[in-house]
């Protein structure tokens, strides 16, 4: 547990938690610090097989923390270099969460907008409570959006739509973010943290190696033309083919028992 994001591992699920209290877990220069620690460490942590990213208590996170202390902020004022830099610091954190080797779950609750929006469309999966709200937020604070929010928003919902929600920015409800295609599933506040475990147990019982793989063939399909992500993809299969789980799951399929996977 650090100051601002505190991390569990219970039976390979990591529980990595944002708490910036009484700022409605609003992400400041040292929460994406903190956070980035803390998706380095979980990126090396081959007995960790999914993560669940949330927000302490009511709300997932409403963006950049702009009443932060000035030195605790990431875009200060104090010149274009040093905000840069640290702006792209934190971008860099945010390419490392969608590009963990787990499997990644945003467990939403209450307002999810700007940089939170952003962190939330980075994960694989986003399961939201029925009194989630999410805006874009940027336009409105004449910014331009930064995050990643606009690629990522456009990789899940197209062009056109990301367009309308990042120009004309405004409240969506729950319901609306999952008629979208935005989030994943929708459930009562009461059970939203249930269900993303649920989820994450579902996907940590799967074969460890199958599951790395899986989603790096996701990211790639998304970035490489076809012939370059046949080549890539040839490469996994093989390589899950030969391993010991691929043995395990044919062998309790022909025993109808369930497998016991090691990630060997």
């Amino acid at each position: 547990m650090t100051g601002c994001v505190h991390v569990t591992v219970d039976d390979a699920v990591a529980h990595v938690v944002i708490d910036n209290p009484g700022r409605r877990n609003a992400v400041s220069h040292n929460v994406f610090d903190e956070l980035g620690s803390a998706i380095t460490d979980l990126s090396c942590a081959p007995d960790v097989r999914v993560v669940i990213l949330a927000g302490q208590g009511t709300d997932f996170s409403v963006g950049a923390d702009l009443a932060a202390p000035a030195g605790a902020r990431t875009l200060r004022g104090d010149s274009i270099a040093a905000d840069t830099a640290r702006l792209r610091q934190v971008s860099s954190t945010l390419h490392r969460f969608h590009h963990l080797p787990q499997v990644t779950i945003a467990a939403i609750d209450g307002a999810c907008a700007g940089a939170g929006l952003s962190l939330a469309a980075a994960a694989d999966f986003r399961i939201a409570s029925d009194r989630a709200v999410f805006n874009t937020a940027f336009v409105n604070a004449a910014l331009s959006g930064d995050l990643g929010g606009i690629w990522l928003i456009t990789k899940l919902l197209g062009g056109a739509k990301a367009r309308e929600l990042f120009l004309t920015p405004g409240k969506l409800t729950a319901q609306d973010a999952l008629d979208l295609g935005l989030v994943t599933t929708v459930t009562g506040t009461e059970s939203l943290h249930a269900e993303a475990r649920d989820l994450a147990h579902r996907l940590a019982s799967s074969a460890p190696l199958a599951l790395r793989a899986m989603k790096q063939n996701l990211l790639q399909a998304s970035t490489t033309s076809l012939s370059d992500y046949l080549l890539a993809e040839v490469d996994r299969m093989v390589q899950c083919f030969h391993s010991g789980d691929a043995r395990e799951a044919a062998d309790a399929f022909l025993n109808k028992r369930v497998p016991s996977f090691t990630g060997r």
